[in-house]
């Protein structure tokens, strides 16, 4: 009779009494609401449109944190969370790569060391194995947790690990996430990265509403835990630091908010202190051209209040940084020479100079800067947009920077030109069909481009006959391709010289300065700052040469040897190829034009004035004009013919290889 008394209750889900199955209980009594009340078209309501704000992990959630009562939200500790996801297919995983090796650089810890990995348990994790996992994953979360009190903490490892557990637990799933904590600014913050997946291998899709206010709020519960609500005293001061500081505050967004429909906004407030911080604020932005007192006690705000704060604050930050970046540098400016490049302003011309720094401008979302000391004596920041879009600079190079402009290549002219003398379709056949005069390899680089904006923007269609379907507004498409391409890359940076200004001065080899001299429209080199060294090494590097016999002094001005240029490469060339000959073992044979070149690329050098590929054959080695995309292949069989100043490559042993033209 004793095991009559062990009964264990097993639940099932809940049924409907038709017997129906997996059908939610709350959505049954959704249903029978609507039906008592009429339906939803008796009420005169209709759908919203499907916005995916809840589609995902953690919606609920998201929406119970956001409507927590406002005497919380008053208290509450503050914390800035960024968040993007980042797509990891094409060139995805070489940005991933790429961001791990930027946020664990030198100098982001409070000893100034490079970052260290973390994760839940341990201290110490490699990034490769954490990629590795990656590899095959549609996408992951990049996040950065800055607490407004963050310095008050002693280290924040506990910290992160606690919020990561709280989003496992929020998302129902174990993520799996490394992190680094950055002290190197005003603000302590940290990195994390998560993988799209979840604990059973499927993509990892996290509702909008949770990432942009749930694990906000979070991390703001675990700080308030901490440290304690913020008293009276703490919110007071921070909100009247923000009366004068020009950039959007929460003052300004609750001021956006009371703006009545006749466009005027009148501070009153029943507290006296959040009145006055009103009032105050207003004459602030009076004072900024961003408000006007219509009527006394009413103003009327700017149409374009919140951009131009906006902008203001970002300005704010930049120049911070120029001036931390002239100090760290030793570099002394006046304060009109110490300028932001603006390549979309009107007039803006090609900047010409000296690498100063480079940094992250946006961490999060890859973006970089540079200061320059250009030839116009003045010190230039400039924003140089993702990471990717411009290879590592050497350190205190000359460099050349053109703004570049979004406008429909000739390219896509002729697609749509092809398209629409053939119902709309391209393809390399349509195309040598409509014009026998092209080339196949011409041709070619169309479909290239439509693969690039099909990837890119998915506006036009590949089909599976391997045609292009291209829409009538194909131009205006190219144009928006165009224009994201600019903001991700708004300037192109040109490397004139990887020597420093100093060391090409007497330098066996045709330098930056070199090329100056004798061009027929030289750099304008204003008497201040880098100009000023610039005209200071143009007249040493005069005396350099005619020391040299390479130029001769006639009454007031110098004259240069006829064919300067190629005189001091070619010196140089044999120098570089007597020092590769002792270290290789095998004599140097020079190439001339019209030559076949087979061999193995083994390096590449570099000169004062360029690059050269190494090209090893079986018993003596040649140099030979160099190319970006040799960097992917050395070590591997190359071959070609030499064409003036370039070659037509052949990369593998294999026929019909890929051809570098």
């Amino acid at each position: 009779m004793s095991q009559d008394d062990e009964f264990e209750p097993r639940l099932s889900r809940i049924r409907s009494a038709s017997g129906r199955r997996g059908v939610k209980y709350l959505n049954r009594v959704l249903a029978v609401t609507m039906l008592a009340r009429g339906g939803a078209a008796l009420l005169g309501w209709r759908p919203g449109r499907f916005s995916g704000a809840r589609k995902g992990r953690g919606a609920g959630v998201g929406r119970v944190l956001a409507s927590r009562d406002q005497f919380s939200a008053y208290r509450q500790r503050r914390v800035i969370i960024k968040s993007r996801i980042v797509k990891l297919a094409g060139k995805g995983m070489a940005g991933a790569r790429a961001h791990l090796r930027y946020i664990q650089r030198d100098g982001v810890t409070r000893e100034g060391l490079p970052g260290q990995l973390y994760g839940a348990d341990q201290d110490k994790v490699e990034g490769r194995p954490f990629l590795d996992r990656a590899e095959g994953d549609r996408h992951q979360f990049r996040f950065i947790v800055s607490a407004e009190d963050g310095d008050q903490y002693e280290n924040l490892k506990p910290l992160v690990r606690r919020l990561m557990a709280q989003m496992e637990e929020d998302l129902g799933t174990q993520l799996d996430w490394v992190a680094v904590d950055h002290h190197n600014t005003g603000h302590p913050h940290s990195h994390v990265i998560v993988r799209g997946k979840d604990d059973r291998g499927q993509d990892l899709v996290i509702a909008r509403e949770y990432l942009a206010t749930g694990m906000r709020e979070r991390a703001a519960e675990i700080i308030s835990l901490d440290l304690g609500p913020r008293t009276d005293l703490e919110v007071q001061d921070r909100l009247r630091r923000e009366v004068d500081q020009e950039r959007l505050t929460s003052i300004d967004r609750r001021l956006l908010r009371e703006v009545r429909e006749d466009g005027v906004v009148v501070p009153m407030d029943s507290d006296p202190f959040h009145q006055a911080l009103e009032v105050g604020r207003l004459r602030k932005l009076e004072r900024l051209a961003l408000a006007d007192e219509a009527r006394p006690g009413q103003w009327r705000l700017a149409d374009d209040l919140e951009a131009t704060l906006r902008a203001m604050g970002e300005r704010g930050d930049i120049v911070k940084t120029m001036h931390q970046e002239m100090a760290a540098h030793g570099q002394v400016r006046a304060p009109d020479d110490a300028v932001i490049y603006d390549p979309g302003g009107a007039g803006a011309r090609p900047l010409v100079g000296r690498v100063v720094s480079r940094g992250l401008s946006d961490e999060l979302n890859d973006r970089h800067y540079l200061i320059v000391d250009a030839t116009d004596g003045r010190l230039h920041y400039v924003d140089i947009g993702r990471g990717e879009a411009t290879d590592p600079l050497p350190a205190a190079g000359i460099i050349r920077i053109e703004p570049r402009a979004a406008e429909v290549r000739r390219v896509d002219r002729t697609v749509t030109e092809v398209a629409v003398a053939n119902g709309g379709r391209y393809s390399v056949d349509i195309h040598m069909r409509h014009d026998p005069s092209v080339s196949e390899a011409y041709a070619e680089t169309h479909v290239r481009r439509l693969e690039a904006i099909r990837r890119t923007t998915g506006a036009v269609t590949r089909e599976a006959d391997g045609t292009w379907s291209i829409a009538p507004g194909h131009l205006d498409q190219a144009m928006a391709y165009e224009r994201r391409q600019v903001r991700a890359a708004p300037v192109a940076v040109q490397v004139l010289s990887a020597l420093p200004l100093e060391r090409q001065v007497g330098t066996d080899g045709a330098t930056w300065l070199d090329r100056e001299l004798v061009a027929a429209n030289p750099e304008p080199l204003r008497d201040a700052g880098f100009g000023r060294e610039v005209r200071e090494a143009q007249a040493r590097r005069r005396q350099w040469l005619i020391a040299e016999e390479l130029a001769r002094e006639d009454d007031s001005r110098v004259v240069f040897r006829n064919g300067l240029l190629g005189i001091l490469r070619r010196r140089e060339l044999l120098r570089v190829a007597d020092q590769l000959a002792s270290e290789l073992g095998m004599n140097y044979v020079e190439m001339r034009p019209g030559q076949p070149i087979e061999g193995t690329l083994r390096r590449v050098v570099a000169l004062a004035s360029d690059k050269v590929a190494v090209i090893e054959r079986s018993r003596d080695f040649t140099l030979v004009p160099w190319r970006p995309v040799l960097d992917r292949h050395v070590g591997q069989r190359v071959s070609g013919v030499m064409r003036g100043d370039g070659i037509s490559w052949t990369i593998g042993r294999q026929r019909g290889g890929p051809a570098v033209e």
